[in-house]
């Protein structure tokens, strides 16, 4: 016989609205991990594809030391093709974020474009990195999964997040920072938590997918980490100040360099002849092709604790000619180079470990121009191991706070203020 207690009822009535919950929750998993597996999947095949192609188009340069002359050729062919797929005023990353607050569409192009484009560039000699590829890609194919399966905006927007995370961590191969870092750079201060299972279950499958294909977790190896005292702690600390400030000079020189190539060639034809012609003539200057490409033999020389003085000048002015003036390809790992190189130097002038100086340089450059703290410091302890981690951080905050409202990329938006406990509403600086 069932009690006639009202408290019984009340408390059944409560089990019962609290197991529809948790079953409602359940479905959502479901349904999320679904498309998080499908859409890492995808994302994963296309990224190893788009490191091997990488690789093997560096390879070919490096044998053949005249590639870097095809620079005008293949600089016109980047413009020709996206002239013809009708994306001539095409904005790459930028017009991935602000899709992610619905501003714009992504268009179906996009992913085949700056694949292409991109190996291209790396082909004849650019300097530019991967990373904007990455997000494009992972962008153009989340928003294209979200469409075909009818998802609303709002998922779509999940969709879009979960390829850029899927993407990052194939083509980087540093999953769990890949997950917070799709969250974490498009609106500065609001990390969209929502999308946390998707991004991460998205950027997991893309990772396991990656290593089974052959592409190898990152890694470096640092040598002759301190333990935490104040000196060392006060050399980090002017490193995240320098490296804060080179952030900004880095973000002004790209901005600046694309709107003066703009102002003096409005013939996108012209443009990219005119950065090919600098490039070369750069190239003829300093001699030296380690600023082309990627640059990742020079990032593991500067890990290492070798490097040339002007090495993070050379990179900056590099990337900047060759994304000003069209090629495609993306900013952060010579954000990486720059930031290794420049940490490497301030080691072997303050008598600190110029490797370890390197590994704090290149997280706390990043973080400059990326504006994206909590993934700073998750590729840190990814790329480096955990042993340095008080060091990343206290460089990781420093330089986050001191390099402003500037960024690497026009369309990412502030929601709160970096110096006071106040909502903010505006995007990165350019000048």
């Amino acid at each position: 016989m069932k009690p006639h207690n009202p408290l019984y009822y009340h408390w059944k009535g409560k089990l019962l609205h609290s197991g529809i919950h948790i079953l409602s929750h359940m479905r959502l998993l479901i349904r999320w991990t679904f498309f998080s597996v499908f859409t890492g999947s995808i994302m994963g095949l296309i990224g190893v594809a788009f490191v091997y192609c990488i690789q093997s188009v560096t390879t070919l340069r490096t044998n053949f030391v005249w590639m870097p002359l095809t620079l005008p050729l293949g600089g016109l062919l980047i413009v020709w093709l996206y002239r013809i797929s009708h994306d001539q005023n095409d904005k790459g990353t930028n017009m991935v974020l602000a899709s992610l607050r619905s501003e714009a569409e992504l268009p179906v192009q996009m992913a085949p474009m700056i694949f292409i484009s991109t190996i291209i560039t790396h082909l004849c000699g650019g300097s530019a990195g991967r990373e904007g590829a990455a997000l494009q890609l992972g962008g153009s194919v989340g928003n294209l999964l979200g469409r075909l399966f009818r998802l609303n905006e709002r998922d779509i927007r999940v969709m879009i997040l979960c390829g850029m995370s899927a993407a990052f961590s194939a083509i980087f191969r540093t999953p769990i920072a890949a997950a917070v870092f799709a969250m974490e750079v498009g609106c500065v201060g609001a990390m969209q938590y929502a999308a946390l299972v998707p991004c991460t279950i998205s950027s997991l499958t893309a990772s396991y997918l990656a290593s089974k294909l052959g592409i190898p977790l990152a890694h470096f190896s640092v040598t002759k980490v301190p333990g935490l005292h104040p000196l060392p702690a006060l050399k980090i600390l002017l490193l995240g100040i320098l490296c804060a400030a080179v952030s900004i000079l880095f973000c002004i020189l790209l901005h600046q360099c694309e709107k003066r190539l703009k102002q003096k060639f409005p013939n996108p034809y012209l443009r990219i002849l005119a950065a090919s012609g600098i490039l070369l003539l750069l190239l003829l200057l300093l001699r030296s092709r380690d600023y082309l490409g990627v640059g990742t033999n020079v990032i593991s020389s500067a890990i290492a604790g070798k490097v040339v003085w002007y090495a993070f000048l050379a990179k900056m002015l590099f990337t900047a000619v060759t994304l000003g003036g069209g090629f495609k390809g993306g900013e952060i790992v010579p954000s990486f180079f720059i930031g290794a190189t420049f940490g490497c130097l301030f080691g072997q002038l303050l008598h600190l470990s110029p490797s370890f100086c390197a590994s704090v340089g290149m997280i706390a450059l990043f973080c400059g121009v990326t504006n994206c703290p909590l993934a700073s410091l998750l590729i840190a302890i990814e790329l480096f191991g955990a042993q340095g981690t008080p060091y990343y951080l206290l460089a990781i905050a420093v330089s986050y706070l001191l390099s402003g409202y500037y960024g690497l990329y026009r369309e990412q938006k502030f929601l709160y203020s970096k110096f006071a406990e106040k909502p903010a509403s505006h995007k990165t600086r350019r000048s």
